[in-house]
This record gives C-alpha cells, structure tokens and sequence, in this order.
C-alpha cells in the first residue's frame, strides 16, 4: 500500500515541481526586464508641494524619462527632476526656463530672455502652461553659465526656483518628465513645447 501511494503522489509532485520552476523563471524574466527600466530608462517620482500647480499637485506619481538627456539637451519649457544645488539628497520639480548661455531677466511679472539669436531680448510667452493671471515676482538679470539652465516653477509664488539660487547645473539634471501616471483621470504625456519665434 505504501508503494502505490508513493506512486499516486509522484505525478504530483513532479507537478508542482514543474509549476514552481516555471513561476521562478517567469520571476527572474521579469526582474531582468524591470530593474534595468526601473532604474536606468523610466524612474518614478511622488511631486512634493505646491510648486509646479497647477500643471503638478501634490502627491502626483510621475515617471521620469532618463534616457533622453544622453542624447540631447534639456529644451525650453521642458519639466525636469534634479538634485537641489544646495542640498543634493532633495530633488526638486521644475520648468527649463533658460538655456546655457543666455541671460534671464525677471521684470515687471514677465521673463526676458537675452541669447545670440535675440540680442535686444524677447519675452518668453508662457501661456501654454500658465494662467493668465500668474505672477513671476522678482526683479533680476541674470547670466547663465554653458553648463547651467534657469529654472521656475509653474506655481510662481509659491516655487524656490532659480531666482533664489541661479542656475542648475546640467550635471544635477536627473531627467525629463515624460508621464504623469497618477492620479489615474489625470493621466496624460508631457512632450516638448513648440514656442513660437520671437
């Protein structure tokens, strides 16, 4: 009797077996794919504070494309993530305001910008992320170095931006936001903003 049930079990076993190595393998597929996403293509952010409203609230879950940047540079208008330049450990949320090389001016609740194209300066027209109604406060001309890009938030009066601390500089750049994945009705994909020519 022993023998037969031994048996009857085996077919079993053997199954449960074949069903528990399969599971392993579709688990080290799977964490073969996703580390390397996770940490070297899309990296996930929760938005901290009120900064970038009303284009990013508070507890927004956006996915951060990394790859991009070693391709190309940061374009105007684009959102990035990047390490703070006075304390490295925070990451802050921002819009690429000035690129390497130009001059910012804040003046009168508008930003001019001075490059080699626009010498006289144009002012940056803003109205695709911001309301009417904003108010950019601050009265400063600033240079940006080759390696550094001026940065604001959406949220004027309430954002620590480069009007406070100059420049971020390109190495501090982590990525662009390339999705914003929650809250699930405000779903959407952030491409680059066309501006129209001076």
């Amino acid at each position: 009797m022993v023998d037969l049930e031994e048996k009857r079990e085996s077919p079993n076993r053997k199954e449960f077996l074949s069903f528990f190595g399969e599971v392993v393998k579709i688990v080290i597929i799977s964490l073969a794919i996703i580390i390397p996403v996770r940490y070297y293509l899309f990296q996930p952010f929760f938005v901290k504070g009120a900064s970038m409203e009303p284009t990013f609230n508070d507890g927004d879950y956006v996915l951060i494309d990394e790859v991009s940047y070693s391709f190309r540079d940061p374009q105007r208008g684009e959102v990035i993530i990047f390490r703070s330049p006075q304390d490295h450990s925070q990451f802050f949320i921002k819009r690429v305001i000035g690129l390497p090389g130009e001059q910012i001016q804040v003046k009168d609740n508008k930003v001019l910008i001075y490059n080699k194209q626009n010498s006289e300066g144009f002012i940056l027209d803003e109205s695709e992320y911001l309301d009417s109604d904003t108010e950019t406060l601050g009265n400063l001309r600033i240079n940006i170095d080759d390696n550094e890009y001026f940065v604001l938030g959406d949220n004027r009066l309430h954002s620590s931006d480069s009007r406070l601390w100059g420049g971020v500089n390109r190495s501090l750049v982590t990525g662009r936001v390339l999705l914003r994945a929650w809250p699930i009705n405000k779903i959407a994909k952030f491409e680059p903003i066309e501006y129209p020519l001076p």
